[in-house]
C-alpha cells in the first residue's frame, strides 16, 4: 500500500499535537487522560462521526508500551455491541526508526457513565445500561479476558441509551498487593479478592457492576477508600465482616491485618437503599420494580465471590432479563486471546517494533490510509 500517497495534517490542542490522515476533518479535542488524548472528528471516506484516541508516549517505558501493545491487540480481537470497535489505525511515521505515535479510531460516543449517574434514570434505562454492561463483559470473559477493573468512567453511553465499555482492564500479570504502596487510580470499583490480592474468577466482574448500580441509585460513590486499606473498611462498614471461611483464602499477612479489624455486622441493603432512592416503581410492560433493582444489588455486592451472582444468572434476574436477547447475550466468542502477551518481556524497543508491525500490518489489511476500502 501506498503510504506515501497519504497526506497528513496537523491540529494543536493545548500541548498536544494530532498528525492524522486528511480524510479525517472537524476535530475538536474531547478528553485528556492519563491513556491519551481523545477527539471527535468526522471520517469524510465512510461519512461518520468517529473519536480519534492518541496513545499518550506509549514508549516512554515498558509498561506503557505494553499496555499499548495489549489494548490494540484486544481493539483488533473482540466484536461485540457492547463494546467498543477498533474502525481504524494509524501512525503518521514512516518508518520503525521515526515511530513514536499510535492513533487509533473508534466509534463516536456521546457521554460516559460518570456523567450518566448524575441523572435521575428510571428503571428502563438503568435495567437497560446494567443489561448492556453485563452482555460486554460476557462477551470479554468468552475470550477469557477477565477485566477487573470497570468504571463508570471507561464505560460510555449514547443519548439513545446504548452502552459500550471503553477498555480491556488490567492484564492478568497486573497483580495488587495489599500494603503496596498507594498510586494514583481509581479503585473505588475493585472487588474484594483484587484489593487483598486474592484469586479471582469472572464474577470479580459482577462486584464493580454492582458499584456501579448502587451508585446510580445513590448519586455518590458506594467505596471511596483512599487507598487498599481505607477501601477495605468502606466495603465492611456496610456490608460487615466476611466470614472465617473467607479469612482462610487470604494471604497471611492480609489475613492478619483483615482478622484484627473491629468486626462490623453490616446493614441490611432496604437500609442501605431505601426505597426512597430508587424511581418509582414502572407501569411500562416490564413493571421493573425497587425491590428487584435491590434484590439484584445484594447479590452482587457480595464480599466473598463465592457466594456472588454469575455474570449468567445477572443476565436472566427478573431486573435484567426483560431485555434479553440471545444474540447480545451469546454473541460468537471472539478468538482466543493470547495471554502470553501478558507474561512476555521486552524491552521498549522491542514492543515498539511488535507495535509498530501491528499497525503496518492493520493499515495494510484495511487498506483504510488512503480511503480506498471500507472497514472490515
Amino acid at each position: 500500500m501506498s503510504r506515501r500517497t497519504t497526506n497528513y495534517v496537523r491540529y494543536q490542542f493545548s500541548d498536544t499535537e494530532f498528525e492524522v490522515p486528511e480524510r479525517y476533518t472537524k476535530l475538536e479535542a474531547k478528553g485528556f487522560g492519563a491513556q491519551g488524548t481523545v477527539c471527535a472528528a468526522y471520517d469524510t471516506v465512510t461519512q461518520q462521526n468517529v473519536a480519534i484516541k492518541k496513545l499518550s508516549r506509549p514508549f516512554q517505558n515498558v509498561t506503557h508500551a505494553k499496555r499499548a501493545y495489549r489494548e490494540f491487540k484486544l481493539m483488533k480481537l473482540v466484536n461485540h455491541k457492547n463494546i467498543i470497535g477498533l474502525l481504524n489505525a494509524f501512525t503518521p511515521q514512516r518508518t520503525l526508526e521515526e515511530f513514536q505515535d499510535v492513533y487509533l479510531v473508534m466509534e463516536l460516543m456521546d457521554a460516559n457513565l460518570c456523567q450518566v449517574i448524575q441523572m435521575d434514570l428510571d428503571h428502563e434505562r438503568m435495567s437497560y445500561l446494567l443489561y448492556q454492561m453485563l452482555c460486554g463483559i460476557k462477551h470479554l470473559h468468552s475470550a477469557g479476558i477477565i477485566h477487573r477493573d470497570l468504571k463508570p468512567s471507561n464505560i460510555v453511553v449514547k443519548s439513545d441509551c446504548t452502552l459500550k465499555i471503553l477498555d480491556f482492564g488490567l492484564a492478568r500479570t497486573a497483580g495488587t498487593t495489599f500494603m503496596m504502596t498507594p498510586y494514583v487510580v481509581t479503585r473505588y470499583y475493585r472487588a474484594p479478592e483484587v484489593i487483598l490480592g486474592m484469586g479471582y474468577k469472572e464474577n470479580v466482574d459482577i462486584w464493580s457492576v454492582g458499584c456501579i448500580m448502587g451508585e446510580m441509585i445513590r448519586g455518590g460513590v458506594l467505596f471511596p477508600g483512599t487507598d487498599h486499606i481505607d477501601q477495605w473498611n468502606k466495603i465492611i462498614e456496610q456490608l460487615g465482616t466476611p466470614s472465617q471461611n473467607f479469612m482462610t483464602r487470604l494471604q497471611p499477612t492480609v489475613r492478619n491485618y483483615v482478622e484484627n479489624r473491629p468486626r462490623y455486622s453490616g446493614y441490611a441493603f432496604d437500609r442501605l437503599f431505601p426505597d426512597v432512592l430508587f424511581p418509582t416503581d414502572s407501569n411500562e410492560h416490564n413493571r421493573l420494580k425497587a425491590s428487584q433493582a435491590r434484590d439484584l444489588l445484594s447479590r452482587m455486592l457480595v464480599v466473598d465471590p463465592e457466594h456472588r451472582i454469575s455474570v449468567d444468572q445477572a443476565l436472566v434476574h427478573s431486573y435484567i432479563n426483560v431485555w434479553f436477547d440471545e444474540s447480545e447475550v451469546n454473541a460468537p466468542a471472539p478468538g482466543p486471546y493470547d495471554h502470553s502477551v501478558d507474561e512476555r518481556e521486552h524491552t521498549v524497543e522491542q514492543w515498539k517494533e511488535l507495535i509498530y508491525q501491528e499497525v503496518m500490518e492493520y493499515e495494510a489489511r484495511n487498506n483504510l490510509a488512503d480511503g480506498e476500502g471500507a472497514p472490515r
